[in-house]
This record gives C-alpha cells, structure tokens and sequence, in this order.
C-alpha cells in the first residue's frame, strides 16, 4: 500500500508540474497571439495602392456610363433628327399636293371637255365603232 501512496503523490506532483507547464505555455502563446496582433492592427496601412485602384476603377465606370450615354443620345438624336426630315417631306407632299389640286381642276375639266368633245364628233357611236371599222374596209376595197 505504500507503494500505491508514494506513486499517487508522484502523479500528483507530476500533474501539478504539467499543469503549471501546460499554465505558462499558454500564457505565453496568448500573449504572443496579443503583441502580434496589437502590432498588426498598429501598422502603418498601403491606403495609397487601394485609393489609386478605386479611382481607376470610379474613372472606368465614369467613362463607360458618359460612352453608354453618348450612344443612347447620339441614337435618340438620329431617330428625332429622321422623324423631322419625314414630317417636312410629308409637309412639302402636302403643299404639292395643294398645287396640282389647285391646277387638276383646270387640267381636267380641259380632259373632260376633249372628251367630249370627240364623242360629239364621232360619226357612229361608240358601241357600233368595230361595224363601222368594218363597213370602211368594204367600201375601201
């Protein structure tokens, strides 16, 4: 039985150096990890690389949406600028139009007049025309 109480009190006293090991190596590691990062966060920072990248990137996106806009108002001027040219063609049609209706009246009552003009004269209706062609073909021969 002795040789059971000297070997519990030698575990015992292993233990408590193991644990008084295993107590500093993590106070040590801990406080490793602490000076490492309080000097990590007290570090002078590269903010000059990361501000030169986002004004790049804020001048790229700039002269895309002014070259998208440019487009889209380049196209919208184009569509106005052949919707006026039609409706100043559709204008002058129009005005065109009022001359020769101004001037077809004359034109055709001078038509209508010939017109009748040759049916008044005809000898022979014009229903009987083909027989009269005929009748001049025989007395012709």
């Amino acid at each position: 039985m002795k040789l059971n109480l000297v070997n519990s009190k030698r575990q015992r006293t292993a233990s408590t150096v193991n644990d008084a090991l295993l107590e500093q190596a993590l106070a040590e590691f801990r406080q490793s990890v602490h000076s490492w990062s309080e000097a990590a966060y007290n570090r002078p920072r590269g903010f000059r690389v990361a501000l030169r990248r986002s004004w790049r990137l804020a001048v790229g996106w700039a002269l895309g949406c002014v070259l998208a806009a440019g487009s889209v108002g380049g196209g919208i001027y184009e569509h106005h600028r052949r919707v006026e040219a039609r409706l100043a063609a559709a204008a002058q049609a129009a005005k065109e139009k009022q001359l020769q209706a101004k001037e077809t009246p004359k034109a055709a009552d001078e038509d209508l007049m010939a017109a009748v003009d040759s049916d008044v004269s005809r000898e022979v209706p014009a229903a009987m025309e083909p027989l009269a062609q005929l009748m001049d073909e025989g007395e012709s021969k």
